[in-house]
């Protein structure tokens, strides 16, 4: 397995080294629109933690992250007003199309929901 590169940009989000539109964080895990959006709504989410993909996560997070990120994505869809549609997908590996090796999910819905939550 790959080593955890601690300079991606999400390690780098999380740290706050960069910035990004928030929608949503806990003290787990952190959602925000997609800066190259694939649907009207696209926002990614992903553990704090050190994770290079799902495999990985499912492997090595505590049972505790692993519902935590689960759950904490059906509050994003809830806050967003997605509950009618969404898709929620993961990518690993460089076949899949991952290009950021950070566990990340991508959820994406044809609704387009008009807010701006800068938190």
């Amino acid at each position: 397995m790959e080593k955890y590169d601690k300079n991606n940009v999400f390690a780098k989000i999380i740290r706050g080294e960069l910035s990004c539109r928030k929608v949503h964080e806990d003290e787990n895990n952190i959602a925000f629109w997609s800066i190259e959006p694939k649907a009207p709504m696209h926002i990614l989410a992903l553990p704090k933690g050190e994770y290079i993909d799902y495999e990985d996560f499912i492997l090595n997070a505590s049972d505790f992250e692993i519902i935590s990120l689960n759950k904490f994505i059906i509050e994003v869809v809830k806050i967003t007003n997605l509950e009618n549609g969404y898709r929620v997908i993961t990518n690993k590996g460089k076949d899949s199309g991952q290009s950021v090796f950070h566990l990340h999910f991508h959820i994406l819905s044809k609704t387009v929901f008009q807010y701006d939550l800068d938190i």
